[in-house]
């Protein structure tokens, strides 16, 4: 889970953090924070990786909120933006950008770990599909939006994400018919998940930060499922 709070006062962005800290550890949640003070940095991050929620202040130097959320929606359909603002009159605005919730300053700290609590819930609601991984001790679950791909090593499957790798014992065959359209098979070691941040090369696809090698019977379904994913805003 990655939380974004954007504003261009320090001083509020630490409080707002302690506020979000203290209630993903009440929850039990992984996550990260990344702290912008302004929307031209926020958007800059987006080249690797997208926020899952985003507390955005809209009066700030340079790009102001709401002109940062317009941005941000044309790559990220997903993330849920919540605005916290002095100012009442941008709530209307706000439809345009599909925000979830406003906050309005100055507001208590439990108000924010409430709409924190319903933006979580949210989150699921938008993706509820996981990635069941039986391991020797434990089972994990991975949203699916967070697996950049599968690496097949013999009997060994490596699944892939932003910050981890974590093996369990199985097929790639088997992992694929289970799996949505939007994760492609490029290679005998390689299903790749056709995200944003994912880009096709004429002979390798370049995935998680990775360059992965396509071999030639797979490169003409990949290009067609790539194209598709672009139009329907998957990618």
């Amino acid at each position: 889970m990655e939380i974004c709070i954007c504003d261009d006062e320090k001083k509020l962005r630490n409080a707002l953090r302690s506020a979000v800290e203290t209630e993903l550890q009440l929850s039990g949640v992984s996550y990260t924070i990344k702290e912008f003070a302004s929307g031209e940095a926020l958007l800059c991050s987006l080249e690797t990786s997208e926020p899952d929620i985003l507390f955005l202040d809209i009066e700030m130097e340079g790009l102001n909120g709401m002109e940062t959320a317009r941005m941000l929606r044309e790559r990220c359909r997903r993330t849920v933006i919540i605005f916290v603002t002095a100012y009442p009159d941008y709530v209307f605005q706000g439809y345009e950008v599909h925000a979830f919730h406003y906050i309005l300053k100055p507001y208590r700290e439990e108000k924010i770990r409430e709409v924190l609590r319903l933006a979580l819930a949210e989150t699921e609601r938008l993706d509820d599909r996981y990635f069941l991984i039986e391991q020797k001790n434990r089972s994990l679950r991975l949203p699916l939006r967070e697996i950049h791909y599968f690496k097949s090593d013999r009997k060994k499957i490596s699944s892939v994400t932003r910050d981890r790798s974590e093996e369990f014992y199985g097929k790639l065959t088997d992992i694929e018919s289970g799996l949505p359209e939007y994760f492609i098979r490029i290679h005998n070691r390689y299903l790749v998940n056709l995200r944003p941040g994912t880009d096709l090369g004429t002979s390798s696809c370049f995935c998680g930060g990775d360059d992965l090698p396509v071999s030639r019977p797979y490169r003409h379904a990949l290009a067609a499922s790539f194209a598709r994913n672009m139009l329907s805003g998957l990618s």
